[in-house]
């Protein structure tokens, strides 16, 4: 119900529901910690009537100001990564509130999914800016869009679970984003030179990652859809 808030027990198994049955309090201590963390922050945003729409709109423009903060001298490339953490707490809270306080929904959904979508392009954006290739980083996000669009497909034709939990998932990209420009950054202290270096390897490191996570996931699917026929 709308309004009523979740202890932690009845908000892992809400969770659970809503991704395949994956429960949580049963995952490793670090992916645990993080959802529980992400549950906190969601249930006092939820006491404080913020809605999970507000914390999405919140994400993205966190992943807006990547960009721009690239563009900084000096300590542009940390304050970028910075925002990728802010950005990434923002995307797994607005789920947190959305699921602690009942408010769930499909457009939801649809919202979050965009909203993911919007912020590793202006994370891949920001890639290009401080020097990676333009066909490289158009690769990535182009990997990483076709990743999500085949599991939804797979979806609608009839999977019911998630399918494998392949190495080019959003975690995965967000890692890959918030190390690769603090590494660069790194890197540009000593000679700004490496810092285009660097992100055009933190960007391969994204593409190769994509690359054979579609292909896990297309494995995947394939034997679930020929199983359920």
């Amino acid at each position: 119900m709308v309004g009523t808030q979740l202890n932690w027990d009845q908000y892992a198994t809400a969770w659970a529901r809503l991704h395949g049955g994956f429960d949580p309090r049963v995952a490793a201590p670090v992916v645990r910690a993080w959802l529980r963390f992400a549950y906190h922050v969601g249930y006092v945003l939820g006491r404080l009537r913020v809605s999970p729409t507000a914390v999405t709109v919140a994400g993205v423009l966190l992943c807006f100001c990547v960009p721009l903060l690239v563009g900084r001298s000096g300590d542009g490339l940390f304050l970028g990564a910075l925002f990728v953490l802010l950005a990434a707490v923002a995307d797994s809270v607005d789920g947190a509130v959305a699921v602690a306080t009942g408010r769930t929904t499909r457009l939801g959904y649809v919202y979050d999914s965009v909203a993911d979508r919007l912020g590793e392009v202006a994370w891949l954006l920001a890639f290009w800016l401080v020097g990676a290739p333009g066909g490289l980083v158009v690769a990535g996000g182009a990997l990483s869009w076709l990743h999500e669009y085949v599991r939804a497909r797979a979806v609608a034709a009839g999977m019911r679970e998630i399918g494998a939990v392949t190495v080019g998932e959003r975690p995965t990209r967000v890692s890959v984003a918030l190390a690769g420009l603090l590494v660069a950054g790194l890197a540009g202290l000593i000679e700004p030179d490496l810092a285009a270096g660097t992100i055009t390897m933190a960007t391969s490191v994204w593409v190769l990652l994509a690359a054979f996570g579609l292909g896990q996931l297309l494995s995947s699917i394939r034997r679930a859809l020929l199983d359920a026929g």
